[in-house]
């Protein structure tokens, strides 16, 4: 009997590949853990670091704004840099970056020591966060097995957002809020250590010139808009504080869009734009980020400030709407094969917008269940199950040699979406407390922020039943763009 053996690729080099395959899953997950973990367990911690720095309630939020604005505002730069110097290569950069910064951050000794921390750990994730995806969908072939990566990868990052309270809990009771930035250290030191020997490198093509006059418009157009937004809860709309960085951001985004329109090399290809896929899955990402990034810190203050928990018990409070946003991006790749992409991505919104209208009936005595828990879950769960196929979409539809860019136009969107949502939404809340700062009166702003950010969701609901492509022939650019 002849015995047939496939000698097209040797068993160890199958071996081999398969193993940095899950290696780049892998790190691609851990980084976009630590990304986005730090965008929310600073939450639990803001009381604390007010005590201990001395920060005024403006101080506060810029805490949670300079990570944010600079993580948004940088992640196309990051995006580009990927493809042309090579993935590897930017995810080191990145997390070193990332970790050196949170170093830094929980050494502070004064407010404006920890704000400049912060908003270099936004830099360093700006370039780390579109490297992790990009590794991910170049590491894995297009098709179901890409799809569950993809889930995999926004489990995590949710998991990471959804964990920061209880992390955050947890390490303030146990030590201090300084250990909510020291422990990125160690973790970092590991996967840096893993990466630059389990990763291969990647890029996209030829070495070819950064647009860093496109980053530094989109980048400061970006930030000027949300530091109006962030000045309308003190000055209201109409004040020049106000008005002036509004209307000049706007004017260096056209500005921005000029340049890249006539730059032989842009930052931003307005190409990218013409892949319907791309563009609406990027728009709905922006507006569902602009509402649930804003949940986590809405209910941590509530739990605390109204309810009287400690922090740990707001992060264990938590918990289940944390499982629920893990449990949705997990379940997002099975339930899309049988529905479609759209659909679901119409399904979770829904289903968010329905949490977020139950949360926006809260009371200054609300019960666990009824005003944390079940409304909690029902928020992220829809987030989760929304999320997966926004980023299936937008990816899928980039053109070869863009998906660092695309990977890092979808991370811009769900986290600037988030920075101006939580802007907007705290003026929102401030404007109906009207100063107060008793229970009744606290409540009552966070459940106008709710009820406000259902409805913005029920508006993005509107957007992806109009915008977003179902048939896979529209997810591409046309060829003769």
């Amino acid at each position: 009997m002849t015995v047939m053996v496939d000698v097209t690729t040797p068993a160890p080099l199958q071996q081999r590949h398969r193993t940095r395959t899950w290696a780049a899953v892998l790190v691609a997950c851990v980084g976009q853990f630590l990304v986005v973990l730090d965008v929310s367990v600073v939450n639990v911690a803001l009381p604390s670091m007010r005590s201990d720095l001395g920060m005024n309630a403006a101080g506060l939020q810029w805490v949670l704004n300079a990570y944010s604005i600079a993580f948004a505002g940088f992640m196309l730069l990051g995006g580009r840099a990927a493809d042309i110097y090579g993935r590897k290569r930017m995810f080191l950069i990145g997390l070193g970056l990332f970790t050196a910064a949170s170093l830094a951050g929980g050494l502070a000794q004064e407010g404006w020591h920890l704000l400049a921390a912060r908003a270099a750990q936004g830099l360093g994730a700006a370039v780390l966060a579109p490297a992790t995806l990009t590794l991910l969908t170049t590491a894995v072939p297009e098709g179901p097995a890409r799809t569950k990566a993809i889930g995999t990868w926004m489990a995590v990052g949710a998991g990471g957002g959804a964990a920061g309270g209880l992390i955050g809990g947890v390490l303030i009771d146990l030590l201090s809020w300084r250990w909510v930035l020291l422990i990125n250290v160690p973790v970092g030191v590991l996967v840096l250590a893993g990466a630059a020997v389990w990763l291969a490198e990647g890029r996209a093509g030829d070495r070819r010139r950064i647009d860093f006059l496109g980053a530094v418009l989109v980048t400061a157009g970006l930030a000027s808009v949300a530091y109006g937004i962030v000045q309308t809860e003190e000055s209201g709309w109409t004040a020049a504080v106000t008005l002036m960085p509004l209307l000049g951001g706007v004017a260096v985004l056209i500005a921005f869009v000029v340049v890249e329109a006539r730059t032989a090399e842009p930052l931003m290809p307005l190409r990218v734009l013409r892949a319907r896929a791309v563009t609406s899955a990027n728009a709905a990402m922006f507006v569902i980020g602009s509402a649930t990034f804003s949940m986590w810190y809405f209910m941590t203050v509530y739990a605390q400030t109204v309810l009287g928990y400690t922090p740990l018990q707001a992060g264990l409070a938590l918990m289940p709407s944390s499982l629920a946003v893990v449990l949705g991006s997990k379940c997002a790749p099975r339930v899309m094969a049988g529905v479609g992409a759209k659909n679901l991505a119409l399904i979770g919104t829904t289903i968010a917008a329905a949490g977020f209208g139950w949360q926006s009936t809260m009371g200054a005595d609300g019960s666990y269940l009824t005003s944390v828990c079940l409304p909690g879950v029902l928020m992220m769960a829809g987030a989760g199950l929304a999320s997966t196929p926004l980023a299936s979409l937008a990816i899928t539809g980039a053109a070869h040699g863009e998906a660092g860019l695309v990977s890092g136009l979808v991370n811009t969107s769900r986290t600037m979406g988030g920075a101006l949502g939580l802007a907007m939404l705290s003026t929102v809340a401030a404007a109906r407390t009207a100063g107060g700062t008793g229970p009744q009166e606290l409540t009552a702003g966070y459940a106008l922020a709710f009820r406000t950010a259902g409805t913005v969701l029920l508006g993005g609901l509107l957007l992806m039943a109009l915008w977003l492509p179902r048939d896979r022939s529209d997810r591409r650019t046309d060829s003769a763009a």
